[in-house]
């Protein structure tokens, strides 16, 4: 009988209220290395107040008791009690997860355009702090809180405001506290380069920043926007001059458009260099997205297509180049900057947009312009498009060399493999995928240059105690082994991987228990006799979403599918939509039983589009192989079945789970 460690009952259950969730769980909410994150909420904050054209001036001063000021000239924090709450709305900002003005989307809304919907911005900052005072100026008074570990210890107190303070604004001093963080030092080198991304966002608003213990103060102001701020960066990194003269757009949305809201556009600026360094900045709603996302790829993609297009109508393309988008993009230097209605982020860190239709907003306003001046300007055009080709080119010579290499000598592949027309291996992947049906959707979905599939009937061998000269007796491991060009081996062995035919090998099954099976089934494939792919990275999960919603038109949204991965985003995505002021009933779920039931357009941009999938790379985690190997043969062993009740019954206690 099973020893247990402990008694596993309704008890056992801990609801984690207020923001001990923030303190339970600090990596789930902000990086943990240093302050500058929950700073960086503040000044967002504040940046959202100027992007709303409230907000004149941001300060932001370190102070010399290792606290942090940001102040604005703003609207001021709602003072009043919430009508439904009937709590003082500046006490329910810092306090309550969820809770904020950017969460009211509708026309006329206080932030129609801000830096998400995560609704645990300041309140995070709060949670972590020692201490963290509020003053706001509004409605002819001045207004003070002060928090403590996230909670009020000085409540809501008001005064008149004299002849001098007569103002607006908001002004937050918190002190980090340190147990949270690896290092309680901020890299002014950090916080200097997002102040200044502020000001350049934000044409003709004053960003100041100021040490009082080194006596250091810098303040900047960009009347000249991104085009200004793209050109003197690259000047001062030793970059060679533009090729074409810096290609700057903006442009939005009108009210009535079918697929995009009211006012959601992008300002981007463009430039192209023949050596050096290249500057690469992206930002949605003033939020710096240091990793991209869908709005970068649009840009990309808007690139590509209007110099594809002007290459083929002046015929410049030479015979057997096939371009591809990093062709356009290999040597371009780009500032952008995305207004995003509703954005999705990776993360409360906000590093990567993942909205989807980010990437055909940036890209449907990027291609048109760019085409229209390419032709208008056919000289510089003939110019830009010469550097695309010469790109494509050392690319193609590139992949030849691998080539050869390779030698020749294939075995013959797999009759229902659909291989993919790209020999780059870079590019180049396979999607082993669960069904025949599925199958036929993903080969109409793929991209067929560089996308190959292989459909798999029914559920692949349980290979962890089958002997390596005995795999290719089943037809779906022979076929496997084929196609991805590499013969099974042990983990001690080195395996010629010079005719591995693909750089990424993604196991697509259904987002359901069964899909589940096959994917440790395929793993224990790989892990127990292909483990060379796991240690390079080349196996990767796809993860295909469980769910649809289709919310209707309401206010400034048009019409939007919503997918989701799993029930906990289905809760997530159905709380965002009643905060956002979508009535109950009002939207309608709809759940994939199967790969086979989605249309290849929905595979493609939910799955298979790499601008818009969201894919599992497969790696060992820490306890390391030797623990691995215990773990796989406890759980897929034949004769382990009472191991694993056993661990069942005795590691039940240890399920965490936050309500």
């Amino acid at each position: 009988m099973a020893t247990r460690k402990g008694d596993y009952s309704e008890s056992s259950i801990r609801v984690l209220k207020g923001l001990e969730p923030v303190r339970q769980r600090p990596g789930m909410y902000t990086r943990t290395e240093s302050p500058l994150h929950i700073v960086q909420e503040v000044i967002d904050n504040a940046a959202d107040e100027a992007l709303a054209g409230a907000c004149r001036e941001i300060s932001v001063r370190l102070e010399d008791d290792g606290s942090i000021t940001v102040e604005d000239d703003g609207r001021g924090i709602p003072v009043g009690l919430h009508p439904e709450e009937q709590v003082p709305v500046v006490e329910i900002v810092f306090t309550r997860l969820h809770a904020g003005g950017k969460f009211d989307k509708q026309s006329g809304g206080a932030y129609s355009f801000s830096g998400g919907l995560h609704g645990v911005g300041v309140s995070v900052t709060n949670a972590r702090c020692s201490r963290l005072a509020v003053t706001v100026w509004r409605d002819g008074a001045v207004h003070d809180i002060v928090f403590a570990g996230g909670d009020v210890v000085q409540p809501l107190a008001s005064r008149p405001a004299t002849r001098t303070d007569r103002r607006s604004g908001t002004r937050v001093r918190c002190t980090p506290d340190p147990r949270y963080f690896d290092s309680p030092l901020i890299s002014q080198t950090d916080l200097t380069r997002l102040l200044q991304s502020k000001a350049v966002l934000l044409p003709g608003v004053r960003v100041n920043f100021s040490d009082v213990r080194a006596a250091r103060e810098l303040s900047w102001k960009y009347d000249e926007g991104l085009r200004g701020y793209l050109s003197q960066t690259l000047a001062q990194g030793g970059s060679a001059e533009p090729l074409i003269p810096l290609l700057e757009g903006e442009q939005s949305y009108p009210v009535g458009h079918d697929t995009f809201a009211e006012g959601e556009g992008a300002h981007w600026v463009i430039a192209w260099t023949e050596d050096g360094p290249l500057v690469r900045e992206s930002y949605v709603n003033l939020i710096p997205t240091t990793a991209g996302g869908t709005h970068e790829s649009g840009l990309r993609d808007g690139v590509f297509g209007a110099v594809r297009s002007f290459i083929e109508l002046h015929g410049l393309q030479p015979k057997g180049v096939k371009l591809l988008p990093e062709d356009a993009f290999a040597r371009a230097s780009f500032v952008l900057s995305a207004k995003v209605l509703d954005p999705q982020f990776q993360g409360q860190i906000k590093e990567r947009l993942n909205s989807r239709d980010a990437l055909r907003l940036v890209s449907s306003l990027v291609r048109p312009q760019l085409e229209l001046w390419l032709n208008q300007h056919v000289d510089l055009g003939r110019r830009l498009a010469d550097l695309v080709i010469r790109q494509a080119q050392a690319r193609n010579r590139a992949a030849q060399r691998v080539e050869k290499r390779k030698g020749s000598g294939v075995a013959v592949l797999p009759g229902k493999l659909t291989d993919c027309e790209s020999t780059d291996l870079t590019r180049n992947e396979i999607f082993l995928v669960e069904g025949d049906s599925a199958g036929g959707s993903a080969k109409q979905g793929r991209d067929k240059e560089f996308q190959a599939i292989l459909p798999l009937r029914g559920k692949v061998l349980n290979s962890w105690e089958t002997e390596r000269d005995r795999l290719f007796a089943n037809n779906e491991i022979h076929d496997i082994a084929v196609a991805i060009g590499v013969d099974p081996h042990g983990a001690g062995d080195e395996p010629d991987l010079s005719r591995l035919r693909y750089g990424r090998i993604c196991i697509l099954s259904d987002a359901d228990v069964d899909g589940a099976h096959i994917q440790v089934l395929l793993l224990t494939l790989f892990f127990r006799h292909f483990p060379r792919l796991i240690e390079r990275g080349h196996i990767c999960i796809a993860r295909p979403p469980l769910f649809r919603i289709d919310v209707p038109a309401q206010g400034r949204r048009p019409l939007r599918k919503l997918y989701c991965l799993d029930d906990a985003e289905l809760r997530h995505a159905e709380d965002r939509l009643r905060k956002e002021g979508v009535r109950d009933g009002a939207w309608s779920i709809s759940r994939f039983k199967g790969l086979g039931e989605m249309s290849a357009e929905q595979l493609w941009e939910t799955t298979m589009n790499p601008d818009t999938r969201r894919l599992l790379p497969v790696a060992l985690g820490d306890p390391g192989r030797l623990a691995t190997v215990d773990r796989f043969t406890m759980m897929m062993g034949k004769g382990e079945a009472a191991a694993r009740r056993a661990w069942l019954e005795e590691r039940g206690n240890e399920a965490e789970v936050d309500i």
